[in-house]
């Protein structure tokens, strides 16, 4: 352990040195405060002994000059039987004990000493485990928070899943009905789906999915919520969002999936990859989220019997 020992007389400054050097600390020497506050700062002494009356700088004012640059470190007052009142005003200033000169015993030194390095040891010890619980504490939380996100995730195309959206809903009609607002529901699935995956097989239909699910989160809003509905249907909510601006976010979401160069959409019977829609808004298609969302589903149906590859919207 690091020890720096700080007095104005030299022969004591040099016994009290060779005491600790002897008990195996590493001992560094300062003249004076000012000259003890730059060799603190400039090493890791975790340990500091200090004459309580100095030319210059004080014991106490280096006391106090110590604990503000490193808290841990202990610190012993050395003082005179005439300066007692001094050193209990340095015990409440923070330091660790004090020593009285003359000392009585060499011994004493050794025994003050060795108690501060092991309370410095034991801050140091607990200082460590509270950084160590501290970052497990951070890792948990972190692990929560994955899990919490991957509970509510779809595993193949990372959109929301079929129950969060279910919740969302009912409480973004909740919400719409409370401060009468507006919102929409964009219900939508990939045409021909189950031919795409007899021609290519379920891993490019994965693939497909995949990449119109990016299609979906890379043109929407922060505030809207993407889902994946199950299989290839999905769905979108757009919060504080009337019926008509809903059809055009449609369109432009048909557009986009029907001009994507999506592989293998070539083969498909429209000779591309296409999507039919069905969009229904709060309150005119529907009172409660379960209105909301049949009649979303049956304006998709209607897309897809009048022909895929468009919107409807009642």
């Amino acid at each position: 352990m690091h020890l720096l020992v700080v007095d104005d007389e030299e022969t004591l400054r040099s016994v009290v040195s060779q005491v600790l050097t002897a008990d195996g600390f590493k001992v560094s020497e300062a003249a004076s405060g000012e000259e003890a506050l730059e060799v603190f700062r400039s090493g890791s002494h975790q340990l500091v002994i200090t004459d309580i009356r100095m030319g210059g700088m004080s014991g106490i004012e280096l006391l106090t000059r110590i604990k503000e640059h490193n808290p841990d470190t202990q610190v012993v007052i050395m003082t005179s039987h005439a300066s007692l009142d001094s050193a209990i005003t340095a015990l409440r200033a923070g330091a660790y004990d004090y020593l009285v000169k003359p000392f009585e015993s060499l011994d004493l030194i050794s025994a003050v000493a060795g108690r501060a390095a092991e309370k410095a040891r034991l801050v140091a010890q607990n200082r460590e485990l509270l950084e160590q619980l501290t970052h497990a504490n951070e890792e948990l939380q972190e692990a929560n928070r994955a899990l919490k996100e991957m509970a509510v995730r779809d595993g193949l195309t990372s959109l929301y899943n079929h129950r969060y959206f279910q919740e969302s809903l009912a409480q973004e009609v909740a919400r719409s009905k409370r401060y009468d607002k507006r919102c929409s529901l964009i219900f939508f699935d990939v045409d021909h789906f189950k031919h795409y995956n007899d021609t290519h097989g379920h891993p490019e239909g994965d693939r497909l999915l995949k990449g119109l699910a990016g299609l979906l989160t890379a043109n929407t809003r922060a505030c809207d919520l993407a889902a994946r509905y199950g299989g290839e249907e999905f769905v979108l909510l757009l919060p504080e969002t009337g019926k008509e601006l809903a059809l055009n976010v449609a369109e432009d979401l048909r557009s986009r999936v029907a001009e994507h160069p999506f592989a293998g959409g070539e083969t498909q019977p429209l000779g591309r990859v296409t999507v039919s829609i069905g969009v229904a808004g709060f309150p005119e298609d529907g009172a409660d989220a379960a209105a909301l969302l049949s009649c979303a589903d049956q304006l998709l149906y209607r897309a897809k019997n009048e022909g895929r590859n468009r919107v409807v919207g009642g």
